[in-house]
């Protein structure tokens, strides 16, 4: 099956983006790793697509004394390469690494997924665990929020009509940070069938963690340091999250919960 029939339009500006999008049935278009497929499958049938992926500002790095801001553009093996600074010593390379092939991982960006916000994705669990912040562009203007209230739900966000990602801010961790990320696949590119990060960042009074790949937005805990010091203690907020009707799956992220806590007194000093 091939897509369904629609008109393309590539924009020079972001406002024109916007002024695109704010059309009936346009969708924007960068990496297409999702998207793609979609079309392909017919499960989308936008009347026009937007092309955003050469939009200067999407491309748009900024090093800040407390993190770094990274245009929607920036794709997964940019991370993966260290073609952008890393204000996580090395956390972002790794979650990088880790996203389905490097195929994929050339074209696939950021943006991209959080817009796609499917639950298995890594960026989605990883920059709520890390406090991080969306920016938003519109035609009502720009507006920030945190990663975490961005996502509602499985494949659903707070993007409103014609509004697009412009960028993502990831805060600087310190020198002493602890992280652990671990995810569960079938074989090594497949989506993940559960997933948890934490981080625990003393200097900054913050311990916070994440649980992807539920039936829908991350569960993001903060003041997380009671799950750490007792694993036990995250059942119930698995539970809630729907995972409890099946004892496979229950026990699968109650696995991978621990195994992410393991890690991240493995990670030692971020570089």
């Amino acid at each position: 099956m091939k897509a369904a029939r629609f008109d393309y339009d590539r924009p020079e500006r972001l406002d024109q983006a916007v002024a695109m999008l704010g059309g009936e049935g346009a969708r924007a278009f960068a990496g297409g790793q999702s998207l793609g497929p979609m079309l392909n499958l017919r499960l989308a049938r936008p009347v026009a697509l937007v092309d955003i992926a050469r939009l200067a500002e999407l491309r748009h790095v900024e090093e800040r004394p407390d993190g770094v801001f990274f245009g929607a553009g920036i794709t997964h093996a940019e991370f993966e390469d260290g073609a952008v600074p890393d204000p996580t010593g090395g956390v972002l390379a790794s979650i990088a690494r880790g996203i389905a092939y490097r195929a994929v991982r050339n074209r696939g960006t950021v943006g991209g997924s959080l817009a796609h916000a499917d639950p298995a994705a890594d960026w989605p669990t990883t920059l709520s665990a890390m406090g991080a912040n969306v920016y938003l562009a519109g035609p009502g203007g720009r507006r920030e929020m945190a990663v975490e209230d961005f996502l509602h739900g499985a494949f659903q966000t707070a993007l409103a009509p014609g509004e697009i990602i412009a960028g993502v801010f990831v805060p600087r961790l310190s020198t002493s940070a602890r992280w652990g990320y671990r995810k569960s696949c079938r074989k090594a590119g497949e989506f993940a069938e559960a997933m948890c990060a934490v981080l625990l960042d003393s200097a900054r009074n913050i311990c916070r963690l994440a649980i992807g790949a539920t039936e829908g937005k991350p569960i993001v805990l903060t003041a997380a340091d009671v799950f750490v010091a007792n694993p036990d203690l995250i059942d119930p907020y698995l539970a809630q999250a729907g995972l409890a009707a099946d004892p496979a799956t229950l026990d699968l992220h109650r696995a991978v919960f621990r195994e992410a806590i393991a890690a991240m007194d493995a990670w030692g000093r971020p570089a």
